[in-house]
């Protein structure tokens, strides 16, 4: 039996924000082309995400956010919501995607259908605040995916884990004080959006990593940090913000991951999920900007997904 489903939509590669912009089509593609490079791609189950619903976005995001949003869609050219987020034409619909691509995985995990995901999407989300568009995301998709887990599926308990280089403000600021939700995050501080170390909920364990920082000072933050916090909360479910820019070849920030260190932390996390949620988990891209980087990054995360 298949164990991990790959979830993905064409809508995803539309999405354009100029083409000198990092957060790109091509990070798909790169992926792609490593998963059939890597032979791991005989090995995942592939399905289409459906779009979104208004009513499933606004278990995270307020209407009125949602709906200027959706003003916010040009004919033509690039509207710019921050100076880093624009939208296209097609941006909506792809957001709209990545966000139903979480919920499919959640429905088939929580349903049996796979032991794990995987959710090739764009554009990311754990900036988006529930009325905020920042650091180009534009819909919470990895916080939608938790709500609906807990909405549609009945969990009591969910975890989220940000390995991405930057600081998840979006999904904290979502579930803040939400006991049935326990974050646990790495990133690196100071660094976009200088956010995460200023009196956290106690459902939130963020551990800053200074510059420079790699494969031992992410151990030490999972064993130390997340992992005692983890096993006390007992998820039922575990989401993954999986941000690859945190790999040293990345030229949006300064710390020095690697492949092995993506591969041995979803190790890490898929025990947590064996002892807790019925090995259950849900990944979904967010960061990650040098290419090659990322492809590789990807296959050595969803390898441990398919083979654990």
């Amino acid at each position: 039996m298949t164990t991990t489903a790959y979830i993905t939509h064409p809508s995803c590669l539309q999405h354009a924000m100029g083409s000198d912009h990092p957060e790109c089509p091509e990070r798909l593609t790169a992926i792609g082309d490593q998963l059939i490079a890597s032979g791991l791609d005989i090995h995942v189950a592939h399905h289409e995400a459906p779009a979104a619903t208004d009513e499933q976005i606004a278990r995270v995001h307020s209407p009125s956010y949602i709906e200027s949003i959706l003003r916010a869609v040009p004919e033509r050219g690039l509207n710019y919501l921050d100076p880093d987020t624009a939208l296209n034409p097609h941006s909506v619909d792809a957001a709209r995607h990545a966000v139903g691509a979480v919920i499919k995985a959640v429905d088939m995990v929580c349903g049996g259908e796979f032991q794990n995901a995987f959710c090739a999407v764009r554009p990311p989300g754990h900036h988006a605040e529930s009325a905020r568009a920042m650091g180009f995301c534009v819909f919470n998709s990895v916080a939608v995916g938790a709500a609906h887990a807990l909405a549609a599926h009945g969990l009591s308990r969910v975890a989220i884990v940000d390995f991405d280089v930057h600081h998840g403000n979006g999904t904290e600021q979502i579930f803040s004080d939400d006991a049935r939700v326990l974050m646990v995050s790495t990133f690196q501080y100071p660094l976009y959006p200088y956010s995460g170390i200023d009196n956290p909920a106690p459902n939130m364990v963020n551990v800053p990593l200074a510059a420079g920082s790699g494969g031992d000072e992410l151990r030490e933050a999972v064993l130390d940090r997340w992992i005692p916090a983890l096993d006390a909360h007992r998820p039922e479910l575990i989401l993954i913000s999986a941000g690859f820019d945190a790999h040293r070849e990345d030229p949006l920030a300064g710390l020095a991951f690697t492949e092995r260190d993506y591969a041995w932390v979803t190790r890490e996390l898929m025990q947590v999920a064996a002892r807790h949620a019925q090995g259950r988990i849900v990944s979904s891209l967010e960061g990650g900007y040098a290419l090659s980087a990322l492809g590789r990054s990807v296959v050595a995360h969803m390898r441990e997904l398919v083979t654990g």
